[in-house]
């Protein structure tokens, strides 16, 4: 059980503290209502462009990095779809260096067109990096448009593509800046070696003084239930053949996520699992096979992804697969692999507590789901889930009119 407490500033800022006096350390994380799905479908790529203009200095402190370091600190940050997050590790004592850097950056970064063009390059060699020429490196670029037509799940947190950030202008970073780095679109979370009345005092002594800013109200457009299959193929200079399938699957607060997620478990969890067994071990149809999902607020996706030996035809491997899928459709799952993947999910669960960075992560992340207390609650939705709510979501998830393929083929076959 993970104990917390937690209070609202009068500017909207929610804060949440987690006493661990188990350790010298403390975390202190910033999680921001803001992800790629917030985005201007013409201007995509800025949540991203934040988490490296973050970095870039405020208005009080050139360097981010530098007090940190001397602090004995260090820290990081990552951009989902749905939520951008900033955390740094650091011994206690030294706390306010912390609270200091945050709230800073949050008053306001340091805008000008010298840090917004020294990130902007980062950003830019990153997307040719690992998007445009790196093998299998446009898969998602292509396959997220393939299966969202609406919702803006259908660009990635790197951007829809390289001219949108190119393109950014100073005045587009601010009026992005304004609108959702707010006190009232913040979660401030304090775990380690910490008070309540200590992270009171400074929080209100750094934070307190921030205009609110206007909480961003979030109006996406609706992704329509998809009604026929959709199929993509695609040549490239890469050293294999690739098949990609994906289906529409629920939103992180509907209970048929947990059955989806355990679904991932049963098909790809290890070298036990049902896809692997079969078609790498067995058949040999695939060099390595794995499904999962990406664990989106919203709905999102469930994919199997899978490298295929030399010679195999894509149709063949895909039939293995649908086989796969077909028996989980038909067959109730045992009783005793079932249990596997609960436990195995308990394991993780357990091991991800362990860390106080993730327990000061998950708090922030179940707060902005808009119960902190579900970091307690997730292993019993898990254990609750039943053979027969597997098999039936099976099915209606696995139902060809849900899915759309992409036939990934190599030129160098």
């Amino acid at each position: 059980m993970i104990q917390f407490e937690q209070f609202e500033l009068s500017n909207g800022l929610k804060v949440i503290v987690h006493e661990d006096h188990s350790t010298p350390m403390a975390v202190v994380n910033v999680l921001y209502d803001v992800g790629a799905r917030d985005e201007d479908p013409q201007k995509t790529g800025f949540a991203h462009l934040f988490e490296h203009l973050m970095f870039g200095g405020s208005v009080n402190i050139p360097s981010y990095d530098e007090p940190l370091q001397l602090a004995g600190g260090e820290n990081n940050a990552f951009t989902t779809n749905d939520f951008t997050d900033y955390y740094c590790q650091l011994p206690a004592e030294n706390i306010e260096t912390a609270f200091w850097l945050e709230s800073d950056r949050m008053l306001s970064l340091a805008f000008d067109e010298k840090s917004l063009e020294v990130q902007r390059k980062v950003v830019c060699e990153e997307f040719k990096e690992h998007y445009l020429n790196k093998p299998y490196g446009d898969v998602w670029h292509k396959m997220r448009t393939l299966a969202f037509t609406t919702h803006p799940y259908r660009w990635m947190t790197i951007g829809a593509e390289l001219g949108h950030i190119e393109n950014a202008t100073l005045d587009d970073v601010k009026k992005f800046f304004f609108k959702h780095y707010t006190p009232a679109n913040a979660i401030l979370t304090v775990a380690g070696h910490v008070s309540l009345p200590q992270v009171k005092a400074l929080a209100e002594k750094w934070f307190g003084n921030i205009p609110a800013g206007e909480k961003y109200r979030r109006q996406l457009p609706v992704e329509a239930q998809q009604a026929e299959s959709r199929k993509l193929e695609v040549k490239a200079d890469v050293p294999l053949d690739a098949f990609y399938k994906c289906w529409h699957i629920y939103p992180r607060l509907d209970r048929r996520y947990y059955i989806a997620d355990l679904i991932t478990e049963i098909l790809s969890g290890g070298g036990s699992s049902r896809l692997f067994q079969s078609l790498v071990k067995e058949k040999q149809l695939f060099s390595n096979i794995e499904c999962y999902h990406f664990g989106s607020l919203d709905a999102g996706l469930l994919t199997i992804e899978g490298k295929l030996v030399k010679g195999v035809k894509m149709e063949a491997a895909e039939a293995a697969v649908e086989e796969e899928l077909n028996k989980m459709k038909r067959t109730l799952v045992e009783q005793k692999e079932l249990q596997k993947v609960k436990n195995k999910t308990e394991s993780l669960i357990a091991f991800e507590d362990m860390s106080l960075m993730n327990r000061a992560n998950s708090l922030a992340f179940y707060t902005l789901l808009g119960d902190t207390g579900m970091i307690n609650k997730e292993l019993e939705k898990y254990q609750s889930v039943t053979d027969e709510e597997i098999r039936a979501e099976a099915d209606i998830i696995f139902d060809a009119a849900n899915s759309s393929t992409m036939y990934y083929y190599s030129t160098n076959i």
